[in-house]
């Protein structure tokens, strides 16, 4: 965080000093919520949590170098009261991005968020310095703590939005306001929670509707190949621009391809030029995800040659999304398991099938360990039942549905298909699924483990990268 009095800190967040004998002693370490993560300067913000209250660690908190607490009473040691902590933490990632004046690019989407998110901070570190979201803290308390970590280097904020309803979205926006802002998709994730896509499409366009307007600089990178994001456009006064494979898409892939890894190989055409891109991540949905981060990076001055090399290089920073490993005996073990939806089954069972190709050319198989797609409410039965489907449509050689009832239905999905005999089994648990993984997976295999996160499946994939289920 850039270097700010406790005065300044309290006024920024409306709250009071108490047990503060000097307002000039500055803040500067980072704004942590986690006491064990407290470093001498830093803020140490108190959350009353379900199963822990931080205000129980506040005087530990400044016995280790902490210079005040972000409270919601006085605490005994050096505390900035508030009446809601939440709200605070959010004024002060406010105050701060306000003062720093560096480009704050927000996006949100039903899938990819998290993958786009770790390609465009790649891309735009090699302009500026940036600061992105970790992993998927996404949510009113993981947004501004990413925020509170720029400093006076920082010239771009990326940042992941994500949502569970209308409104939330508009908030988020509000905490930390974007210049450019990004819709990837609306897709089935939580449908169940927000009761129809079209209820989806109405809270990730709130996005765009709080941009500034295009002679303020504003921009809204939309996809062009989903309906209900384009029609996104007519929602906001920023300036628009498209992404995707559609002609009309400033920034779009040609000639999309998977090579025999798995890995997208297209070609990538933009307003400045044209350059051929293979991603290191895998599976075709990157192609989307790529185009997302190239638009963003080309309309903050990236050339195309620099954005197909950038590209090319980018990594996963997220663990468990399409993260691939290759045992020494030649097992490769694709660890999915962070989440789940009926997109990203699809792109991750299409992803297995192009690795498996050759794989299966040499006598190995293809294996999909999956588990169920939570939040999807009355279509959950039928989402289940298609992804059991696609799996026998795609040649997969094994399919080992993991746990309940949302787990029979992609097993019988695959049966009604014509995946019979042992071609397809369900499992009680991620236990069972090892025991049976490691007594049949052999050499040359390539296993898929993906379900929603509260499954817990990457159990499944760590023990076979582990070797566990030779």
């Amino acid at each position: 965080m850039i270097p700010l009095t406790l005065a300044e800190v309290a006024r920024a967040v409306g709250g009071s000093m108490h047990d503060i004998p000097d307002g000039d002693v500055r803040v500067t370490g980072p704004v942590v919520r986690d006491s064990r993560e407290v470093v001498p300067g830093a803020l140490f913000v108190a959350f009353a949590g379900e199963r822990a209250d931080g205000h129980d660690f506040a005087a530990g908190a400044v016995a280790d170098g902490a210079v005040a607490v972000l409270a919601a009473r006085p605490v005994g040691v050096p505390a900035i009261v508030v009446d809601d902590v939440q709200a605070a933490l959010g004024a002060l990632a406010r105050h701060v991005i306000a003062e720093l004046g560096a480009t704050a690019v927000a996006l949100t989407g039903s899938a990819g968020k998290t993958s786009t998110k770790d390609l465009l901070a790649q891309l735009l570190d090699r302009l500026a310095p940036t600061v992105w979201t970790p992993g998927s803290l996404n949510n009113e308390i993981g947004l501004p703590l990413t925020a509170l970590q720029a400093d006076e280097k920082t010239r771009h904020l990326v940042l992941e939005m994500g949502a569970r309803g209308i409104g939330h979205i508009r908030y988020l926006t509000g905490l930390t306001p974007p210049r450019i802002g990004m819709v990837l998709n609306v897709g089935s994730a939580h449908i169940g929670e927000f009761g129809g896509r079209e209820q989806i499409a109405i809270a990730k366009g709130e996005m765009v509707e709080g941009l500034p307007p295009a002679e303020e600089g504003g921009i809204a990178v939309l996809n062009a190949d989903d309906p209900f994001v384009r029609d996104m456009a007519s929602r906001t006064k920023a300036r628009v621009v498209f992404f995707g494979e559609s002609e009309n898409a400033a920034y779009r892939a040609e000639n999309v391809r998977l090579n025999d890894r798995g890995q997208p190989v297209f070609s990538l055409r933009t307003p400045t030029g044209c350059a051929d891109v293979t991603l290191r991540l895998y599976g075709e949905h990157h192609v989307s995800n790529a185009l997302a981060a190239a638009a963003v990076a080309g309309e903050l001055g990236m050339p195309a040659t620099e954005i197909a090399t950038a590209l090319s290089e980018a990594g996963s920073l997220s663990h468990w999304r399409m993260e691939v490993t290759e045992r020494p005996d030649g097992v490769t073990v694709v660890n999915d398991a962070y989440n789940a939806n009926p997109e990203s089954m699809r792109a991750a069972l299409r992803a297995l099938a192009a690795m498996g190709a050759s794989a299966q050319a040499r006598g190995g198989r293809t294996w999909a360990v999956l588990g169920r797609m939570a939040e999807l409410g009355e279509q959950s039965l039928a989402e289940h039942d298609a992804v059991g489907r696609l799996a026998v449509r795609l040649n997969v050689s094994k399919l080992v549905a993991v746990g309940g009832t949302e787990a029979a239905w992609l097993q019988m999905g695959a049966y009604n298909e014509g995946s019979w005999g042992e071609e397809s089994v369900h499992v009680s648990d991620a236990e069972a699924a090892i025991e049976l993984l490691r007594s049949e997976v052999r050499p040359g295999d390539v296993v898929l483990v993906k379900a929603s996160r509260s499954v817990g499946l990457e159990s499944v994939a760590l023990a076979l990268i582990e070797g566990a289920a030779r």
